[in-house]
């Protein structure tokens, strides 16, 4: 006997330790990254303050908002931990070259460290405080989801925020303090502020092909443009999908037959179906339940049955192994199979009322009319490459019984209707009149009629009832008749409603109901008062798209107000915003290239990467501003601006993005799904922002200052 066949312990506990070990990855590569470009324990050990500080704060705030740690709040943290130091390293690096500067001055031309350190922290202060709030503007969007995928995902925004917030607080108070206590220390010499050889080497590669840029500039914007182009192309050839699927480490898997089947033919056709599964090598033990209590929470009819197989990967994955137990158990004739796993089935239950990722809902009037038209669909579509579990709803007609009262002569023999209603309801369904007491338990005892009283029309008809003046048969004041009738209606804003199933498998979920909703309007006629609808994951999908395309559009709005704030300069501002075409070419490219999907998650880290890209721009036009006003050419402030914030863009860049290798790479671990997309399309999107950001906007700025001349 198995006990542990499926707990949500398991896969919580599981989830919430891979995404832990993802944040001490990605906290390790961190610290690589500061420790190779500022080669200087000092620096590295500022810049590194800020990130248990800033986590510290973080589950402090997340507790007395009532919030817990789990796998969304953790996974925020973990996307979040490269640009937790990213506003210390900016400052520290600031300070770090002013000290330099300062030291390379003759001895009565040195100003004191403290000088030294406020004034280089003044120089970053307004763009540290501004990029962080444009990074959480971009991050409001995802505020705006409602239903299921809002509940999901709050946490991971909350977590984030409140974690980027308190890493903006150390930087602007404690980082400039550890800096002049650390850096300004008596006796440091102008050796200890050195360069590193990775800092040097990077500006001198990097100086000759910011001169070549700017030489051939028209070259640079071409090239950029058609990568540009390039990634539209191929952000409309990625598929769509709502969420990613999760590793639960179990399959939930359905096996219906047609209503009023026995139980024990039920069973038979149930262990028949625990045979086929125990087949594949991956899954070691089966558990099954056939039919639930009609009071369940989560009834089940006699001719269902609900098994739950949990499975350890070897050498193939889930999906082939899911495709191998469709397989196995198409073998069971005239059975509908469903197959998933224990929470997506409850979320797409939450979703659609049934358990697959697509449901297509027939409306009507007629039961049998509708029941030809689903199978009519379903034959329709069932050659549409990715759809598996493809099933039509068995509402059928079985035969029930109507006991009808007639009232004139229920009022001659003195019954009431009350009194009517509540012994038919004693008769049937029974009435629990007292506690038995056996072997240490107790057990209800209820009155109803018995089976041979219940056998047919003639013996209910039969059934004596207590009138006014003794007892009279039951067909005396009641019409009893045998009819069809379906084994279950189910409706939908008051209208009958047929559901034809379906998963998706090996192909995107909006890809697969376009094709089946071309086949439907092109194959399908639909007689007057029927009409089809979509719903379950896609219905979600399309709802959230919608919702997340109109907030970020609210948000980009946000954050040229933000920009044109601080720079008073129209032009100034939309050249920091080339940042998100230049995001958007390696988001989309990278995850194309991880054959990723358009999914909730996808688009919440391409809204949050246009947030977190435009740093880097708000950091150079903030040098190139404050040369011009010491006297510099515009040339000479571009490329030295350029120079001047090269290490500390790079080094922001590398910790982000590197930080997010671990989530990145681990997408298939418990825990990791949801994050996985986000993490993926920062990364990318970090690194070709990163990178072109630095030819891009000294070419451009150079243009516009030429045409403004």
């Amino acid at each position: 006997m198995s006990s542990n066949i499926f707990r949500q312990s398991s896969f919580i506990e599981s989830s919430i330790g891979n995404v832990q070990n993802s944040l001490l990855e990605g906290s390790l590569f961190v610290v690589i990254v500061l420790f190779v470009f500022l080669m200087n324990v000092r620096t590295t050990v500022i810049s590194l303050t800020a990130l248990p500080l800033s986590l510290l704060v973080s589950v402090l705030v997340l507790y007395y908002m009532g919030l817990t740690i789990n796998t969304m709040s953790l996974g925020g943290m973990a996307i979040s931990i490269g640009s937790l130091v990213d506003d210390a390293i900016v400052d520290v690096e600031n300070v770090f070259k002013r000290m330099r500067e300062n030291k390379a001055l003759p001895a009565q031309e040195q100003r004191p460290a403290l000088e030294v350190v406020y004034q280089a922290s003044r120089e970053v202060r307004m763009p540290i405080l501004n990029s962080t709030l444009i990074i959480v503007v971009s991050f409001v969007p995802l505020f705006f989801l409602s239903g299921m995928e809002g509940r999901m995902l709050a946490p991971l925004g909350i977590a984030f925020i409140v974690a980027l917030f308190a890493s903006t607080v150390v930087a602007l108070t404690l980082t400039p303090v550890l800096c002049s206590c650390l850096l300004g220390r008596k006796g440091a010499e102008g050796k200890d502020f050195q360069e590193s050889v990775v800092a040097r080497k990077l500006k001198g590669v990097y100086s000759i092909l910011l001169h070549k840029a700017v030489e051939h500039r028209y070259a640079v914007l071409s090239a950029t443009g058609v990568l540009f182009l390039f990634s539209l192309i191929v952000f409309a050839t990625l598929g769509r999908s709502f969420l990613p699927p999760f590793n639960e480490g179990s399959f939930t898997i359905n096996v219906s037959t047609l209503p009023g089947i026995s139980l024990e033919e039920s069973d038979r056709i149930g262990r028949q179906a625990e045979r086929l599964i125990m087949q594949v090598p991956e899954i070691q033990t089966v558990a099954r339940k056939t039919g639930r209590a009609e009071l369940d929470e989560h009834v089940l009819g006699v001719n269902e049955s609900e098994m739950e197989a949990p499975f350890l990967l070897a050498e193939r994955g889930r999906e082939e192994v899911m495709d191998d137990v469709r397989r196995k158990l198409s073998a069971l004739s005239g059975a509908n199979i469903e197959i998933g796993q224990p929470i997506s089935h409850r979320i797409n239950a939450m979703l659609s009322g049934t358990e697959a990722n697509i449901a297509i809902k027939l409306f009507g009037t007629d039961l049998n009319r509708m029941f030809a038209i689903g199978n009519q669909i379903r034959n329709a579509v069932k050659d549409i490459e990715g759809l598996a579990d493809l099933n039509v709803e068995q509402q059928v007609e079985r035969p029930q019984l109507i006991v009808s009262p007639r009232r004139e002569l229920l009022a001659r023999y003195g019954i009431t209707l009350p009194e009517f209603n509540e012994y038919i309801s004693v008769m049937f369904g029974g009435e629990v009149v007292g506690q038995v007491y056996d072997d240490g338990k107790y057990f209800d005892l209820a009155v109803k009629a018995s089976g041979e009283s219940r056998a047919g029309t003639t013996e209910i008809g039969n059934l004596t009832i207590d009138a006014a003046g003794g007892k009279i048969p039951l067909s005396y004041v009641a019409d009893i008749r045998s009819t069809m009738a379906p084994n279950t209606i189910n409706r939908e804003n008051a209208e009958r409603k047929l559901v034809i199933s379906s998963n998706v498998s090996g192909r995107d979920l909006r890809g697969a109901v376009n094709e089946m909703q071309a086949v439907i309007r092109e194959q399908i006629e639909l007689p007057e008062g029927y009409h089809i609808e979509f719903g379950g994951q896609f219905e979600s999908e399309q709802a959230a798209s919608r919702t997340l395309l109109f907030a970020s559009l609210m948000s980009l709005l946000v954050i040229f107000l933000l920009l044109f704030h601080e720079f008073k300069d129209v032009k100034e501002s939309g050249i920091i915003l080339l940042n998100l075409p230049l995001a958007l070419i390696g988001g989309v490219v990278i995850l194309w290239l991880a054959r990723g999907e358009i999914s909730i998650p996808a688009v919440i880290g391409f809204i949050s990467l246009f947030g977190i890209a435009t740093r880097n721009g708000m950091l150079l036009i903030s040098r190139y501003k404050q040369l011009l006003a010491e006297g510099a050419s515009v040339r000479e402030a571009v490329l030295q601006g350029s120079l001047d914030r090269l290490n500390p863009i790079i080094m922001t860049a590398l910790t982000s993005a590197l930080a997010l290798i671990p989530l990145a790479l681990n997408g298939d671990l418990p825990g990791n799904e949801i994050q996985s997309p986000m993490a993926i399309v920062i990364l990318g999107g970090l690194l070709t922002s990163t990178f072109l950001n630095g030819f891009i906007i000294p070419v451009v700025y150079l243009m516009k200052s030429r045409t403004d001349s």
